[in-house]
């Protein structure tokens, strides 16, 4: 996989969460690490099919994730992830990803993505390394962009 793929979520991220919560988010230091999953965190697992596969997996804590749902409604206090939570954070991820693909097609490279997953427990999902970049959002914290092509 070539890393400036990565480019296309990074930006149709700060694009879709400026749009929705009023925030631009600055970016990290791209890594290459093991993704090491934990409790009290959100997953939102996008697949990836046609000439790049894999997943695209959004990570943030709960408390991050609390904040960026309330965001998203208008500053509506949040105090739990229930389902229209979970909904919210699904067509985030969603959003996200529709407009990656979109950016990749118009570079040349196909690519499809499946509904997103939310999780807060990964249990079927293998670990493995993956190019990550933290997204900072100011006054509601940080998303991480883990990008595991097969």
């Amino acid at each position: 996989m070539k890393a400036e793929y990565i480019n296309s979520f990074l930006d149709s991220a700060r694009m879709v969460i400026e749009q929705m919560v009023q925030i631009r988010p600055s970016t990290g230091q791209l890594t290459v690490k093991d993704i090491k999953f934990t409790d009290h965190q959100v997953w939102v697992q996008i697949g990836l099919t046609g000439e790049m596969s894999g997943d695209i997996v959004f990570g943030l804590s709960e408390s991050v994730a609390l904040r960026l749902i309330s965001a998203m409604m208008g500053g509506f206090a949040i105090t739990e992830i229930d389902e229209l939570g979970r909904s919210a954070i699904s067509e985030l991820g969603n959003m996200i990803g529709g407009n990656a693909s979109t950016m990749l097609y118009n570079q040349g490279l196909q690519v499809d993505i499946t509904p997103p997953k939310v999780m807060a427990e990964i249990n079927s999902f293998t670990a493995r390394r993956a190019l990550t970049v933290p997204l900072i959002m100011d006054g509601i914290g940080e998303m991480e962009i883990q990008v595991l092509i097969a």
